[in-house]
């Protein structure tokens, strides 16, 4: 439980990433000919301004629970974030399975992803897939991701979609190009898919991230999609008129009520570890609001714990 205006509430934080050794031995391998030939690693923490993990990802899982248990923190919901890395997070959730709960990150332009995520779920024990179009350079709605959206709703998984602008500062911090492409990000294409199978619950991260009228418009369409409020949503500073975070959650309060809305903050990384700040900031705006205190424990906490069946 963590104080709140509205008293001690059960916080739930439905985005977090879990950068496991092998995450960042990853992005050491694909920058390689940036980097030293030998201590490549102590150069990506230097670079970066952050620790490397132990090898044993059960010891990361333990300092995030430390991290949960210094702010009153339930849970955390912890995505892989980078393909293939699945075991690291399942470790962490085989280790501390009341404390963490894992997504898979795939891509779903492979032949088999309907089987990989089946097993992600069977062997790994993981609990919501995510997916970035932006990435992997894929629509939405396009039919060969129909497997994989079925295999979502046989298995009552959650789907996690980034839409909006991908931009991870590690690639440019090491000298990788950007490949990304924002022509597959636009959240309406979800329409589709979400009016397609009504029995999963598409998770839209960070209000849109830049799409944010596109994203209130899909999700006053489409009864499953969620927004999470997650990350310092740096995309406000795209946007072509004054918007600030206050004005972002009244208005997703006025067209989605707060029964879709999760809190998250985006966490990745020691020593900044759990952050707090983009907890409180919330919180006061909440508090700004007046909104009512069933309403924030739905969205600090409830309403993802509904989806996962807590």
């Amino acid at each position: 439980m963590i104080n709140t205006p509205w008293g001690n509430l059960r916080v739930i934080d439905a985005h977090t990433h879990f950068f496991s050794h092998q995450f960042f031995r990853t992005f050491a391998r694909l920058a390689q000919h940036n980097l030293p030939a030998e201590a490549p690693l102590t150069v990506v923490a230097q670079r970066l301004g952050v620790e490397i993990p132990p090898e044993d990802p059960t010891l990361l899982a333990h300092r995030w629970v430390q991290e949960m248990d210094k702010y009153g923190l339930e849970r955390l919901v912890m995505f892989t974030s980078v393909p293939g890395d699945h075991p690291s997070v399942a470790a962490a959730v085989q280790a501390f399975p009341e404390r963490i709960i894992g997504y898979t990150m795939l891509d779903p332009t492979q032949a088999n992803a309907a089987d990989l995520l089946r097993q992600a779920v069977y062997t790994h024990g993981l609990k919501g897939v995510t997916l970035f179009p932006a990435m992997h350079h894929f629509y939405v709605h396009e039919d060969r991701l129909y497997p994989v959206y079925q295999a979502a709703a046989d298995l009552r998984l959650p789907v996690f979609v980034h839409f909006g602008v991908l931009k991870f500062s590690i690639r440019d911090k090491l000298g990788l190009p950007n490949t990304f492409d924002l022509r597959y990000s636009n959240p309406i294409d979800l329409h589709k898919v979400a009016i397609a199978f009504p029995a999963v619950n598409f998770i839209i991260p960070h209000f849109g991230c830049g799409y944010f009228r596109e994203a209130l418009m899909l999700a006053a369409q489409a009864p499953n999609v969620y927004l999470d409020t997650s990350s310092s949503n740096a995309w406000l500073t795209y946007m072509p008129g004054p918007l600030d975070l206050k004005t972002v959650f009244a208005k997703t309060l006025q067209v989605m009520g707060p029964q879709r809305i999760l809190f998250g903050t985006d966490s990745n990384v020691f020593p900044r570890g759990w952050r707090h700040d983009i907890f409180r900031e919330q919180v006061d705006i909440l508090r700004e609001l007046n909104v009512a205190s069933e309403a924030a424990a739905m969205m600090l906490g409830g309403n993802i714990a509904r989806l996962l069946g807590l």
